[in-house]
């Protein structure tokens, strides 16, 4: 039965870009003046013009469509990735630059383009001006990482199309073309159908799925240890209380032991163990944050903790030696942490919570937490960043944290509904499911995030913090690590014990003087390369004039070979250089073994060149004897070999 609307009317689909269509007599979308401008530029950009050709249209306005979504979606905060939604915007802007290639242009472009995308939607999204400056250094980093290898990739394919009578390509063929060459399995598509040639995409799907169990076995595998709780069976357990928040140590009852992957009721002197309390003050690795360690006691029974894991049920499992004595499913115990290890755990998870928002001050909003690992030693942050961070930044973002622990800064963390957290400006992690009730961890107005971890109760309990080192775990991920507290007086003195022994190495009183006699040493150092590089053209010079001695003649070409073993690369090309001033007509391979490494240089003079002689096709041919290869230019090339015993016989 249909019942009568009371109001009626027809859903049409007409979005604002088809209103503005229809408003502007065009009939597609690519004529409508704002898009039109786009597209203005790109066919200035790229030098071809829209309406001309059917298939160049077909680019235009792919790379129209593609760069204005991912302006945007980058202004959204996408980053580039291999999963979900980066993944989703690298395959628009690979798509759209191997389009630029098909119009010609080879080097990066789509970032000239977000400036008049910008410009055309400034009025409606504000947003897109503030972030102006980051979403066209993203797309040029982008483009320009997959420049490096496109032209390979494509070599690839052209290859396998040319060589191969083949109407579907392997999925072994484009997981290579993904896995080493960046090819997103729908840009290998579309270029293939092009030819008429399918891709076997369910193989590609599988050996995608192999890779990522390949991965996940090896993590594991990282990570396994002495204990394996995999295979024991905790269901019939409620979950564990922790008190780890307030207290340090607590009373206890074992409810569970388990070995060898088997629940027991009691465990001895000596034994590896898993011991389930009814409730804990030892905190189970979680979000980063490694496992409390410390002690169970019960009598005459002393058994370490060396770490502690949480099942999906909350059940927290303490792997556990027993040093002396016997403990017994429904023994009391008391269960004790290790306080000085937390307190560094602490020190190193708020300062992990500085870091994070000291970045988003000086790099910009779109950085996000992409893994971590906070324990007694480091802080080891992973973050959505696109490019290496300058020594300013660095210094800025360093600066702001030990700012804000000198502040001396109370540190809160409270419980509260979701929503309460959400309209306090927290932030949770991308993509992490959370429950009604959170747990929200502030420092001030300056860092507010959802987190279940034990944090230090004042900024300036940190101590100070220092960035050890930055550098590139991923694509588009950025990882940093640091130290604060005693790991940072550690590093402080060590670092200025190195100083004093380089300065005691280079013959510097003054450790403040250091830089200077650096700079004195190479000074010297470079004067006497010139002399080395002087006594070598010499050496080569007299080399030369023997060599030449011992020449043959061919068909009016002088032979000449020659194995001169210790002689660098340098030294031989230097002596091809001799050979071309002194003889008109001649080729001569040298070859030389240095530091376990063969060697061989060719020269063809002007004489040889004249007759059809190349040194590049001379030494490549000479190279191939000894396993190897090379190349250069007509009159000069060089090559190396692997196999030493065959230098003779390529000569």
């Amino acid at each position: 039965n249909y019942t009568e609307l009371a109001k009626k009317n027809i859903d049409t689909g007409m979005g604002l870009e088809r209103l503005a269509c229809v408003m502007q007599g065009v009939d597609n979308l690519f004529l409508v003046d704002t898009v039109q401008n786009i597209m203005k530029h790109i066919s200035q950009v790229v030098g071809v013009s829209y309406g001309e050709d059917d298939k160049k249209d077909i680019s235009l306005r792919v790379i129209t469509d593609h760069i204005r979504s991912t302006t945007f979606m980058i202004a959204d905060g996408v980053m580039p990735s291999n999963e979900g939604r980066g993944y989703v915007l690298r395959r628009l802007l690979r798509r759209a630059a191997r389009h630029g290639r098909l119009l010609g242009r080879t080097e990066p472009f789509l970032y000239q383009i977000c400036d008049t995308v910008i410009k055309e939607n400034a009025s409606a999204y504000p947003e897109l001006v503030e972030k102006k400056d980051y979403i066209i250094k993203l797309i040029r980093v982008e483009e320009e990482n997959f420049a490096k290898t496109i032209d390979a990739g494509l070599a690839m394919l052209k290859d396998i199309i040319e060589n191969k009578d083949i109407e579907i390509l392997t999925g072994e063929d484009a997981f290579k073309l993904n896995d080493t060459f960046g090819f997103p399995i729908d840009l290998t598509r579309e270029i293939l159908s092009e030819k008429g040639i399918k891709v076997d995409v369910e193989r590609f799907h599988e050996l995608m799925l192999l890779q990522k169990q390949r991965s996940r076995k090896a993590r594991k595998n990282a990570g396994a240890d002495a204990w394996d709780s995999d295979a024991i069976d905790f269901n019939d357990l409620t979950a564990t209380d922790f008190v780890g928040y307030t207290e340090d140590e607590c009373e206890a009852k074992v409810v569970a032991i388990a070995k060898d992957g088997e629940r027991v009721d009691r465990a001895q002197e000596g034994e590896n163990v898993i011991i389930v309390l009814d409730r804990t003050p030892f905190y189970a690795e979680s979000g980063g944050q490694v496992g409390d360690s410390g002690e169970i006691k019960a009598g005459n029974c002393a058994i370490e903790v060396d770490d502690v894991k949480k099942d999906p049920a909350g059940i927290y499992m303490h792997m556990c030696v027993v040093s002396t004595g016997t403990i017994a499913v429904g023994d009391t115990v008391t269960a004790r942490i290790d306080k000085e290890r937390r307190l560094d755990i602490m020190r190193n998870h708020t300062a992990a919570h500085l870091l994070q928002a000291a970045l988003r001050e000086v790099l910009g909003t779109h950085v996000q937490q992409a893994g971590q690992l906070v324990d007694e030693d480091i802080v080891r942050f992973d973050f959505t960043h696109f490019s290496a961070l300058t020594a300013g930044e660095l210094l800025a973002v360093e600066n702001r944290v030990n700012e804000i622990i000198l502040e001396g800064i109370p540190v809160t963390c409270t419980e509260m509904t979701i929503d309460e957290a959400k309209k306090k400006g927290a932030m949770a992690l991308f993509g992490e499911k959370y429950g009604d009730i959170v747990r929200v961890v502030e420092v001030g107005d300056f860092s507010k995030e959802f987190c279940g971890g034990t944090h230090i109760d004042n900024s300036a309990k940190v101590g100070m913090f220092k960035i050890k080192q930055e550098g590139s775990v991923a694509a588009g991920v950025r990882r940093i690590e640091a130290v604060t507290g005693h790991n940072f007086i550690k590093y402080l003195n060590n670092s200025i014990l190195m100083i004093s022994q380089a300065a005691a190495a280079l013959h510097v009183n003054n450790p403040f003087e250091l830089v200077q006699g650096a700079a004195r040493m190479m000074a010297k150092v470079k004067e006497m390369e010139k002399e080395i590089e002087k006594l070598q053209a010499e050496i080569a010079k007299d080399q030369t004039g023997s060599i030449l001695e011992n020449a043959e003649e061919v068909q009016g070409t002088k032979v000449i070979t020659a194995m001169l073993n210790g002689a660098t690369a340098d030294a031989l090309r230097k002596m091809c250089e001799n050979i071309d001033e002194a003889v008109d007509d001649a080729v001569a391979v040298l070859s030389s073994v240095t530091d376990g490494k063969l060697i061989f240089a060719c020269v063809c003079t002007k004489g040889a060149i004249a007759k059809g002689l190349k040194a590049g096709n001379v030494v490549r041919e000479v190279a191939k004897i000894a396993g190897g290869n090379g190349g250069g230019k007509p009159n000069i090339a060089m090559a190396g070999g692997k196999d030493l015993t065959k230098a003779d016989e390529a000569l």
